[in-house]
C-alpha cells in the first residue's frame, strides 16, 4: 500500500491519509506493516516529534508494526531541529503504547557522514517483540551471509564512538564536523539553486543526502516523453544525463503524486563539484525550456 508524503508541508506524513488509505485496503487485504524513512530518502526531510508520535499513535490503533529507516539519523542540517528517534517518541508516549506497538529500528555504516554507501553493515533493534520471534528473525539471519568484516569493525565503531579522553577523540570529531558542515552547505547551495530556477520548486534539505526537488514541464516536454512512452521526469533526466553526463534520478522511480514531476540528486560529491552540477543542470534547463516551450 504506497502513501504519498506531503511535499506542502516539508515532506512530511499525513496521517489522515494513512487512514483512509488502511481502511480502503481492507476490504483486498490485511495491512500489517508500515515503514517510514527518517530522515527522508529521497526527500532529504526530517520528522518533527510529534509527527512521529501522530504516526505511531495510527500505527498502535491499527495494530501495525513500524519498520523505521533511520540509516540517515548523523546527517542533520537544520539549525532548529534534531533529530529523534522513533524508539525516543515510543518510549516517552508511555501508556499502552509504549509496551504495545512493536518496532523495528534499523541502522547503517553504509549510509551517513561515516560510510557514504561504501562500506556494508548494519543492525536491526527489535521493540516489543515476543522471544519467539526474535528467535525466528535470529535463526532466519544465522542462515545467510554475514557483513564483511570491514563493515562488521565500522558498526562497531558507529556504536561506540571514540569518547572525551581518548587519542582518536579530537581528529573524530573534527572530521565529522568537517564532513557535515560541508553537507549542509552542499544542502543549502542544491536547495537554494533549484528554487532559482524556473518552473522549480524544492523544499529545505534537513537531512539525509539528497534534494527532491518538483518541475514543471512544458506541454511540448510532456508529449514528446508520451511520445517516447516514456515518463515525462524520465525525458528530462535522460536529456540531462545524454547532453551533460550528469545523472540524476526520476521521481517517477520512486512514486509521486500523479500529475507532478520529481528527481532526486544527491549532495554527496563536492562542494566545488556540487557548484558545477548546479552551473550545469542550469544551463541544460535553459536549454531545455527554450526547446520545449
Amino acid at each position: 500500500i504506497g502513501y504519498y508524503l506531503d511535499e506542502s508541508d516539508h515532506w512530511s506524513l499525513n496521517v489522515d491519509q494513512l487512514e483512509e488509505l488502511v481502511e480502503k485496503a481492507r476490504g483486498e487485504c490485511v495491512p500489517r506493516v508500515l515503514v517510514v524513512i527518517n530522515p527522508g530518502n529521497p526527500t532529504g526531510q526530517l520528522l518533527s516529534k510529534d509527527v512521529i508520535r501522530n504516526v505511531l499513535e495510527f500505527a498502535h490503533r491499527h495494530s501495525l508494526v513500524v519498520l523505521a529507516d533511520e540509516v540517515y539519523q548523523h546527517n542533520v542540517y537544520s539549525p532548529d531541529r534534531s533529530f529523534v528517534s522513533f524508539k525516543r517518541v515510543l518510549h516517552d508516549m508511555g501508556s499502552s503504547i509504549s509496551k504495545e506497538l512493536q518496532l523495528a529500528s534499523f541502522m547503517s555504516c553504509s549510509k551517513g557522514f561515516m560510510g557514504e554507501c561504501g562500506l556494508r553493515g548494519g543492525y536491526c533493534e527489535l521493540v516489543n517483540f515476543s522471544p519467539d520471534v526474535q528467535a525466528q528473525l535470529y535463526k532466519c539471519l544465522s542462515a545467510r551471509l554475514c557483513s564483511p568484516l570491514l563493515g562488521q569493525l565500522a558498526v562497531d565503531v558507529i556504536v561506540n564512538p571514540p569518547e572525551v579522553g581518548e587519542p582518536s577523540y579530537e581528529s573524530f570529531q573534527k572530521e565529522k564536523e568537517s564532513v557535515l558542515s560541508d553537507l549542509k552547505l552542499k544542502a543549502q547551495l542544491v536547495s537554494e539553486s533549484l528554487n532559482s530556477l524556473p518552473g522549480f520548486s524544492c523544499n529545505p534539505v534537513t537531512g539525509a543526502m539528497y534534494a527532491f526537488p518538483q518541475l514543471k514541464l512544458p506541454p511540448k516536454a510532456i508529449e514528446a516523453a508520451k511520445d517516447k512512452g516514456v515518463a515525462p521526469d524520465f525525458f528530462y533526466c535522460m536529456n540531462f544525463l545524454d547532453e551533460y553526463g550528469i545523472c540524476v534520478i526520476p521521481g517517477s522511480g520512486f512514486g509521486q503524486v500523479p500529475g507532478t514531476w520529481h528527481f532526486r540528486i544527491t549532495i554527496l560529491p563536492t562542494v566545488e563539484q556540487m557548484r558545477i552540477v548546479i552551473q550545469k543542470l542550469q544551463e541544460f534547463h535553459t536549454e531545455f525550456l527554450k526547446k520545449y516551450s
